[in-house]
């Protein structure tokens, strides 16, 4: 068995380590204990558990933390009954938020945030060491705008020994992204023994069906090593929560037509259901991973990595049947466009419409290697992390109409193109124990970093953008393409000293070099004072800061269609320059944080701490600038289409007209636009449909965030075994305090100048009131013998969304807040162990299929029915609802031990 008989030499290990690097003291404080034993402490014992995140103070439990932390152990995260690593944390944790829906290619990549900032404000460890993040990045705006975190998906549950979350700006001890918090995954290092878990589930009413199995295992290949290794493999299916399409069904005339013209539509899968997109996708992913190590003296190796293949397809907005047509003649044989005329006949390419799927293939995959151990009394560890995640693109079931008009032919599949993402990490962590006199030794600890990230896009095939582009997806062109790269060196020094025995000091100073922005310098100090043995305060004040993603500076995503040019020009491009923008620089962060921690007997403990962020220059996804928007016509045009223009007024004439941002597009597209974006199909006059926008990624606002955390842990013994109760809560209130200018290039309204602010009013909506302000989560666990009960009640306080009500809603053209009601959910899981090593578990999410508030008929909804928009059918349920659309899920596991 691993490090039998050294009890001795562990005790020295898990002392020296933890001043070297979070990593280190992990790896040591697993020689203390063999097996799973030694990753965490059950629930009920997680004050007493050795944490390594957010402090180099050797040997501390969470509970003398000087800084909010939480634990979580791989059983707690079993019991949430979600294979997805971030579900089970967003259940555990309520100042976690996973997101529950997300569009186009978010879909398949869910990201999740802590105390309702961005997902790139949290940094992602893996026993220790920086992960990856995903080349995925969101489009989208809101707080999930930009995310291009670790995709937590590819970390399977049953290779995690415990989780910490720091719950505190951490830039100065890990660098950048740590704002809001670390989430330390750290995996099992059991070098014997292992399990299997089998679980199955689906959402009460229907779709999400779920089947996942995992296996662990551990053993020592040779004496003093460990090799422990989890495979997972995991299908989930469609969900979906939308209405019927009143394009093709119901009593108005856009039904009416298209059923008179096109009567196979009613045969179109799931009809009068058809538009799908509303709902879970498809995901079909398989993960393993290890965690390998072998000690010899006072020194280890050690290694660990993941590999991961994801294939996921998510439904887009249905098509109806005329959306893809050719001119054929009498004989159904193709005519060329040069002889077309008035007589030729339309034929659909899909009699019945169809529904495009978008989908991903992904691979993702890194690993870590590294020495560590100690020369005397100095520390060190030695490592480093090779990240790689590739995300090709593509559309499925679907077709190009320009292509299949001009030439008779389109493909049904297009690869569209693929993201690629790569992070070289190398670290060296020192430690250094001083004896200076004090009531502890100080502890001096400092190091190096140097990072390379390179971030890409690879054009698809020329099918995909051709003319108007894949269906439901305009492919990446040659100017959207290309590959950049950056690096960044660091340097840290962290000084910890007890001036006397009840008196924590903790110090930090991190500086930065990036070779695409330049140098930052943040600094963090944190302190505790134990004013009794049951009874401390601590606080921490830091400077913190986040560098743009290569993802938000390079992303390209511009379109050409048949009567629009648009998407997302690079933040960093010549043309974004143009405009004003100058490229992306980091945001910079202020947190205060105080609270208490009164622990007035073993088997209980309380904390209380309130927070305070301000970050500055919060980079955000702009609104839309228009060069060209046909509908807005010229004051005095009289071309044939001036009847149909929008009623003159020259503010919105140059808010959708605007000179700069034309060229600038131009400019990123070589130099030209297509003429027929411009011209209606006369050739001569005004294209009505005709749009030129563009947005981009800017340091687009300042925000404050504050709020409380509270946690609550009782051990209670009964006669019928011990119960353990939690209680955490989350008071947390985001507020935009400014927005930046716009660009002096680009124009400013002269009526209502918040109709041309960088960020639009829906942003900062979704931004301010997308995160429940109150969450709380009351838990109780029991076992005794061959049962248990794992029981959850959480509390979300209202959210809402912010829209525009449609033309024909009693409310037409205001803006008006969507919400999602207060609500309660509980989750219930029973365990029945028939052997000693079997264990039977069934269980719901959402127990009472509790549903989020539905999106107003009377002032949204039936508007779009009665003009038989597709927005009917998809817009149900509010999409930023905190525990989902898809009401209960209900599920069952089974998991055998040897």
């Amino acid at each position: 068995m691993k490090y039998k008989g050294t009890a001795s030499i562990a005790a020295l290990a898990v002392s020296l380590c933890a001043c070297v690097h979070p990593a280190l003291a992990q790896s040591a404080a697993s020689m203390v204990a063999s097996g799973a034993e030694s990753a965490a402490a059950p629930d009920g014992d997680a004050g007493e558990a050795i944490i390594v995140t957010g402090t180099r103070t050797t040997g501390m439990k969470a509970a003398d933390s000087p800084a909010p932390i939480q634990i979580l152990d791989g059983e707690a995260l079993a019991r949430t009954g979600q294979p997805d690593l971030i579900q089970s944390l967003a259940q555990s944790l309520p100042s976690v938020q996973a997101q529950s829906f997300g569009g186009d290619l978010q879909a398949m990549n869910l990201q999740m945030k802590l105390r309702g900032l961005s997902p790139n404000h949290t940094l992602i460890l893996i026993n220790g060491k920086r992960r990856h993040g995903t080349a995925n990045v969101s489009i989208a705006g809101g707080p999930y705008g930009g995310s291009a975190a670790p995709d937590m998906s590819f970390i399977p549950s049953a290779a995690i020994g415990h989780i910490e979350v720091l719950q505190d700006g951490a830039a100065a001890q890990y660098g950048t992204d740590a704002i809001a918090g670390v989430i330390n995954v750290i995996l099992k290092d059991a070098d014997y023994g292992g399990s299997v878990t089998a679980t199955a589930g689906k959402y009460f009413d229907g779709g999400g069906e779920t089947y996942s199995i995992s296996g662990n295992v551990g053993f020592a290949p040779i004496e003093n090593s460990y090799v422990n290794l989890t495979v997972q493999k995991k299908k989930k299916g469609f969900s979906f929560r939308g209405d019927v399409d009143p394009r093709v069904y119901g009593d108005n005339t856009v039904a009416a037509a298209n059923l008179a013209n096109y009567p196979d539509a009613v045969n179109q899968a799931h009809y009068p259901y058809v538009n799908r997109i509303l709902g879970d996708p498809y995901v079909n992913q398989t993960t393993a991973t290890y965690n390998a190590g072998y000690q010899f003296g006072d020194f280890e190796l050690y290694s660990f990595g993941s590999y991961g293949h994801k294939y996921a397809r998510a439904y887009e907005n249905y098509r109806t049947p005329g959306i893809v047509t050719s001119h054929v003649d009498a004989n159904g044989d193709f005519v060329a466009p040069a002889d077309w005329s008035d007589t030729d006949t339309v034929v659909p390419f899909y009699p019945s419409g169809f529904s495009p799927l978008e989908a991903v293939r992904e691979t993702d995959w890194a690993v870590t290697g590294g020495f560590k151990g100690t020369v005397g009394q100095l520390g060190f560890d030695v490592a480093s992390t090779y990240g790689h995640d590739l995300v090709g693109v593509y559309v499925e079931n679907s077709g190009n109409s320009s292509l299949y008009r001009d030439t008779g032919f389109t493909p049904t599949e297009f690869h569209n193109g693929d993201f690629k993402a790569t992070q070289w990490t190398n670290t060296l962590d020192l430690t250094l124990p001083v004896e200076i006199g004090l009531a502890s030794p100080l502890n001096l600890a400092g190091g190096i970093e140097w990072r390379r990230e390179t971030y890409g896009i690879t054009d698809g095939d020329p099918a995909s953008y051709y003319g108007s582009g894949a269906q439901s997806f305009f492919g990446y062109a040659p100017a959207n393409a290309g590959s950049h790269h950056r690096t960044n060196f660091s340097q840290y020094l962290d000084v910890s000293f007890n001036p006397v025995d009840d008196w924590l000091v903790d110090g930090a100073v991190r500086h930065e070099h990036y070779s695409d922005f330049g140098d930052t310098t943040v600094f963090k100090l944190t302190s505790r004072y134990d004013i009794t043995p049951t009874f401390a305060v601590r606080g921490t004040v830091s400077t913190g800061f986040r560098a743009p993603t290569l993802g938000e500076g390079f992303y390209s995503g511009i379109s050409v269609g048949p009567n629009s040019v648009g998407g997302v020009l690079p933040a960093n491009s010549a043309a974004a320059a143009s405009l004003g923008f100058g490229g992306l620089k980091p945001e910079k962060s202020t947190n205060l944080s105080a609270g208490v921690v009164f622990t007035p007997s073993s088997r209980l403990s309380i904390t209380l701490d309130g927070y305070w962020i301000k970050i500055r220059d919060r980079i955000l996804i702009t609104g839309s600038f228009y060069g060209f928007r046909g509908q807005y016509c010229p004051a005095g045009y009289s071309g044939a289409n001036a009847g149909s223009c929008i009623p003159y007024t020259e503010d919105a004439y140059n808010i959708y007209n605007q000179q700069a941002v034309y060229d600038a597009v131009s400019s990123a597209l070589g130099g030209t636009i297509p003429s027929y974006v411009l011209i209606d199909g006369t050739g001569v006059d005004r294209n009505l449909s005709g749009t030129v926008r563009i947005q981009t990624f800017a340091n687009g606002a300042d925000m404050t965030t504050r709020g409380i955390d509270f946690t609550a842990k009782y051990d209670m013994l009964t006669g019928i075994g011990p119960i353990n109760w939690s209680l955490s809560a989350n008071y947390n209130e985001n507020k935009v305090d400014s927005i930046a200018a716009l660009p002096s290039a680009l124009y400013t309204s002269t009526v209502d100048p918040t109709a041309t602010a960088l960020i639009d009013k829906f942003a900062v909506w979704t931004l301010e009131k997308s995160t429940p302000k109150f969450r709380a989560t009351a838990g109780m666990y029991w076992e005794s013998g061959m049962f248990s009960v794992n029981l959850r009640e959480s509390y979300y306080s209202k959210v809402s969304s912010l829209s525009t009500a449609p033309g024909g809603s009693p409310l037409a053209g205001q803006a008006i807040a969507i919400p999602v009601k207060a609500s309660f959910i509980t989750d219930l899981e029973v365990g029945f162990k028939p052997a000693e090593a079997i264990k039977i578990s069934i269980g719901a999410n959402n127990l009472f299929n509790h549903y989020p508030t539905k999106t107003s008929y009377e002032n949204i909804r039936a508007a779009y029915e009665t003009a038989g928009s597709s927005r009917f059918a998809t817009s149900v349920y509010p999409t930023v609802s905190p525990f989902g659309i898809n009401g209960g899920y209900y599920y069952a596991r089974l998991g055998v031990n040897f």
